[in-house]
């Protein structure tokens, strides 16, 4: 989309800044739904993104060195958590140094393609690590409740967990790179993710799909599944308190 000069004139009698801000918008395909916000309030999103990302960077990579360091923490549960570590330690280097960044200069800072890669990295991390918390917990489920099941040693099941953790969030978050939705620009400009704005069908039905499949769904089995455990551990409590009772 080409920026009327009417329109950047008119921006230029405000601020330069505001200017630049626009034009990347133009570029970028957003604007009718953009929402800004003041220096100060730039100011305070991009402390909380330095704040946050230096301490996941650090507590990820405290993690992964430990993981590594320390051969009897190599559990196939372990194992798990790592997974979920990297895909975590992934989105404090690839996607949030990029809205720390625009954050710091009130715009999106690296362009249409870049805004597009933002939104599918942050999306696919962000699901595979949600994804993750559901294997987890299905697997603390079968190792409580079903014992018969449950192998301490079995690094199979834990590695189809993860691979399925990966290409399930591949599938959800491959759709808007070809037609299905797409990434763009939200709130002041600073971040990119799916299109939650736009009223199409098109845009629509994939934002029920994902909200279902990589939410609702994943929700649900990480309540049954620590629901079954909570009601396990409540009623090995009530056989000991009999226990004592005799």
């Amino acid at each position: 989309m080409i920026v009327s000069n009417v329109s950047l004139s008119g921006c230029a009698e405000v601020s330069s800044a505001l200017c630049a801000g626009a034009a990347e918008g133009g570029q970028l395909g957003s604007g009718s739904h953009r929402h800004t916000l003041t220096p100060t309030g730039h100011l305070i999103v991009a402390v909380s993104l330095g704040t946050i990302g230096a301490l996941g960077l650090v507590n990820n990579l405290l993690v992964l060195v430990l993981f590594c360091r320390y051969k009897m923490l190599r559990s196939p549960i372990n194992l798990l958590l790592m997974n979920i570590s990297i895909s975590d330690l992934l989105v404090c280097v690839l996607g949030t140094p990029f809205s720390f960044a625009a954050s710091t200069q009130g715009r999106w800072l690296i362009g249409k393609a870049g805004c597009v890669w933002y939104g599918f990295a942050n999306s696919l991390f962000g699901i595979v690590s949600l994804i993750s918390l559901a294997v987890l917990s299905y697997e603390r489920y079968t190792t409580m409740v079903v014992p018969a099941e449950a192998d301490p040693s079995n690094y199979r099941k834990i590695c189809l967990g993860i691979i399925l953790s990966w290409v399930y969030s591949l599938i959800w978050t491959m759709p808007p790179l070809l037609g299905w939705s797409h990434y763009g620009p939200e709130g002041p400009g600073t971040t990119c993710s799916v299109n939650w704005m736009a009223r199409t069908a098109n845009n629509i039905s994939y934002i029920i799909c994902l909200f279902v499949f990589c939410l609702i769904i994943p929700f649900l089995v990480i309540v049954f599944c620590y629901g079954k455990l909570l009601c396990a551990i409540r009623q090995v409590s009530q056989w000991g308190n009999g226990d004592d009772i005799h």
